[in-house]
């Protein structure tokens, strides 16, 4: 389950950050929320991996289900953000511009939707 956790994470990872940045507030939330979960996930698996799981007395079915719960509803906000960013993608950059210089390209369009979804 970790290792799964870190390689979407990742994916989701490098794809935001392969974009343009059109809407720096609502991505870079999805690229916390993908970094921190990441980094923790690999925190996680240190914990069972070097058998400090056997040392430390904490209730570590109950310390799994919250962190993943957590993980889901941070990761289900930024699906929404980034689901919203993809949304706009046909309104001009400019406002004020005459050229038809769109947020997203066709490119960064699919980019969006992959790390969306």
């Amino acid at each position: 389950v970790f290792l799964s956790l870190q390689l979407f994470g990742t994916i989701v990872w490098i794809l935001v950050a392969s974009t343009q940045v059109p809407l720096p507030l609502l991505q870079g939330w999805v690229m916390f929320v993908a970094v921190t979960a990441w980094f923790l996930s690999i925190v996680f698996l240190c914990v069972f991996l070097f058998d400090y799981a056997n040392r430390i007395s904490v209730n570590w079915n109950q310390a799994d289900f919250i962190f993943h719960g957590a993980t889901f509803v941070f990761y289900f906000g930024a699906f929404l953000l980034q689901a919203a960013t993809t949304s706009l993608h046909h309104f001009p950059r400019k406002f004020n511009s005459t050229t038809q210089e769109r947020i997203l390209s066709g490119r960064e369009y699919n980019i969006s939707i992959a790390a969306s979804v």
